[in-house]
């Protein structure tokens, strides 16, 4: 099937008539219905205001007031125990997470080299520098990384869970 100048007119004609491509489809013969939205497209028909039918008017959605949630008292893991913070000072923790001081001694750290299943793999420095090396402290069993690397490496999902929903407001 070709698009002759008569089909072309026809098309145009039903589509500003407003029927639908299937109709047209239909009213043509030997063509489908995405030929016509295809030929409706490259003709840039795909606009029409159907004339003397007033569109619907779409009614907005009444929108829920915003409730403001109060969080509850985070707790702050120090070793085994949970303290209580109070909220002013839980936000500072909140915003600005402050890093676990790991000093680790130049006489434990070892190169990759020096690597065995016992020592922590955490990394030290910047691995294009001469002085790369990773923690080297005894590991714990089936762990790549030392007490202290682990706790910073394998968080609770409740504490990423928070980060992530503290970093999409």
């Amino acid at each position: 099937m070709s698009w002759t100048d008569e089909r072309v007119e026809t098309l145009k004609k039903l589509w500003t008539d407003g029927l639908s491509a299937s109709q047209i489809a239909t009213s043509l013969g030997e063509v489908t219905r995405n030929a016509v939205i295809g030929k409706i497209h490259r003709l840039g028909l795909s606009g029409r205001v159907r004339a003397g039918v007033a569109q619907p008017v779409r009614k907005q959605k009444a929108q829920a007031p915003v409730t403001v949630r109060r969080a509850a008292r985070p707790a702050a893991a120090v070793g085994n125990a949970a303290l209580q913070l109070e909220p002013a000072f839980a936000m500072a923790v909140e915003t600005a997470p402050q890093p676990m001081a790991t000093v680790v001694p130049m006489t434990e750290r070892v190169t990759i080299m020096m690597l065995t299943e016992q020592t922590c793999r955490w990394p030290m420095g910047d691995p294009g520098s001469e002085a790369f090396s990773f923690c080297g402290r005894r590991s714990e069993a089936n762990i790549p990384y030392c007490t202290t690397h682990a706790r910073i490496a394998y968080q609770p999902v409740e504490r990423r869970r928070d980060r992530r929903n503290n970093a999409d407001h």
